[in-house]
């Protein structure tokens, strides 16, 4: 029996030698299998309009991001604020100090590696009952000072890779949190821009109606014009006055929501709503990208920051299950000391007052009622939970693709349909106009007549927004091309140590 034990004991002790962690070896996803984003193949490029965000945008399939993906606007006023954000922004900071605590979590858990050294000095002053105990000094006083250095060093062996596995799992949430600052720096920008392209599109509005009220205006002047000629009755120009009035009560409205629209870009450079910035934004300011790169859907889960993060919280609770694997078998401890002690400290290291010892230790818990059993099948039933977790944020990424290229194609459509609608309200407005003068039409048909082209005018304004924005979107769906250059808060040092 003791032949054949000696070859299952060479291979434990092998084991422990070669450095074996239990648990499972994590092992990256697959990559998603898909050719393309949508079901249906995409036009070559989108339908195009007349005017500022009208123009047609090409899909270049396979054509790589930039890192400053915002600069395909061609506004240096959007660019700084893009930088302003990345410098100010208290969510960044948030990111950043979170990404310096997971590297510090793991820089302290690597110090499990190493040997725990301590040193410690004890001066006593103790009195020997020397009438019933035997004096503890060889002179018999019974009242001394005693001093005692000792240095102490105590070593948990990582035999079956407890600890690494507790590393990797840190790494990995380290890199969690990496990418989730990549996340955050995306969506700022991301934002950013948005926020310009809707107070351009609240400019234009504001411009539109108030284009509307001017002409609804004018025609009420004419009206009144004709009323004191006797031409028409008081009552034919009230429509009229309802429509100038309706118009103007759009105004404040509009007024607000870009006062709030404001504020909202002003929280996003980290600044108090009455420091809002100099800069502002209009369509003619910004350019509708040409061309928007597509990446190939396989490289789409390397890109994107948030399925980044989920891998790496998936790897972080793999580790884990290797951690609760560890706490069930045997703890290994190598200590040892080193010291003196004597009644005077200029003797404590002298012949005859040193001491020293050198030891090992050696548990298992035998019964714990179950605790270290179910923590490890708590263990691997969070591994699963990160696996369709996983999952859930790359069927998301692809749907978020998806529905971005769904939205250029068709509000492209929509815009091209908005100019066209605008143009033919415009040129109905002016021949209903020129019948009115002439008697041909009434003023209920001018005043519908121009009731449409205010509505024409708008929906265009809105359209163009949609382009612009889809296109931000787009760019931060295919993740934002981080890949390509350094992390925005690199060149400052604000996300290294």
């Amino acid at each position: 029996m003791r032949r054949r034990a000696r070859p299952v004991l060479a291979a434990v002790l092998a084991g422990l030698l070669a450095g074996c962690a239990v648990g499972p070896d994590f092992q990256r996803p697959a990559t998603a299998a898909a050719t393309a984003y949508t079901a249906a193949p995409l036009p070559p490029s989108t339908a195009a309009a007349d005017g500022p965000g009208g123009g047609a945008q090409r899909f270049a399939a396979d054509q790589d991001i930039g890192a400053q993906w915002w600069t395909a606007f061609h506004n240096a006023a959007l660019d700084a604020l893009v930088h302003e954000a990345f410098d100010a922004n208290p969510d960044v900071q948030a990111a950043q100090a979170a990404l310096h605590q997971a590297n510090d979590l793991l820089a302290a858990q690597r110090g499990s590696y190493f040997p725990q050294l301590q040193a410690g000095v004890a001066p006593t002053r103790q009195k020997n009952a020397v009438g019933t105990l035997a004096p503890t000094l060889a002179s018999g006083a019974p009242i001394y000072n005693l001093y005692t250095a000792q240095l102490s060093v105590g070593y948990v062996l990582d035999a079956f890779g407890g600890n690494r596995r507790a590393v990797e799992s840190l790494a990995a949430q380290a890199e969690a949190q990496r990418f989730a600052l990549e996340a955050t720096y995306l969506t700022l920008s991301t934002n950013v821009v948005l926020a310009a392209v809707q107070e351009a599109s609240l400019r234009a509005q504001i411009a539109a109606v108030e284009r509307v009220v001017a002409i609804a205006q004018e025609q009420l002047r004419l009206q009144r014009r004709a009323v004191e000629l006797g031409a028409i009755a008081a009552a034919d120009a009230s429509a009229q006055e309802v429509l100038v009035a309706q118009s103007r009560a759009q105004l404040p409205g509009l007024r607000r929501q870009l006062a709030v629209q404001r504020d909202a870009l002003s929280a996003l450079l980290g600044r108090l709503p009455a420091r809002e910035p100099d800069q502002t934004f209009t369509f003619d300011t910004l350019e509708l990208p040409a061309e928007l790169p597509l990446s190939l859907p396989s490289s789409l889960v390397e890109h994107r920051p948030d399925v980044r993060a989920a891998e790496a919280q998936l790897h972080a609770a793999s580790a884990q299950v290797g951690v609760a694997t560890a706490s069930m078998l045997p703890q290994i401890t190598l200590s040892g000391s080193l010291g003196g002690t004597a009644t005077t400290v200029g003797t404590m290291f002298a012949a005859g007052n040193t001491f020293w010892s050198a030891g090992a230790s050696l548990s298992q818990t035998l019964f714990a009622g179950g605790a270290l059993l179910q923590r490890r099948r708590a263990a691997i039933d969070a591994l699963d939970q990160a696996g369709a977790q996983y999952r859930a944020t790359v069927i998301a990424a692809f749907q978020n693709v998806a529905d971005t290229l769904q939205a250029l194609v068709f509000d492209a459509q929509a815009l091209q349909a908005s100019a066209e609608a605008q143009q033919a309200a415009e040129r109905s407005l002016g021949y209903t106009r020129s019948a009115q003068s002439l008697g041909a039409v009434s003023d209920l048909a001018l005043l519908g007549a121009e009731q449409a082209y205010q509505q024409a005018v708008l929906a265009r304004v809105q359209a163009q927004a949609a382009r612009y924005a889809d296109t931000a979107a787009l760019f931060q769906a295919l993740g934002g091309g981080w890949w390509n250059g350094p992390s925005p808060g690199t060149s400052s040092g604000a996300t290294t140590r």
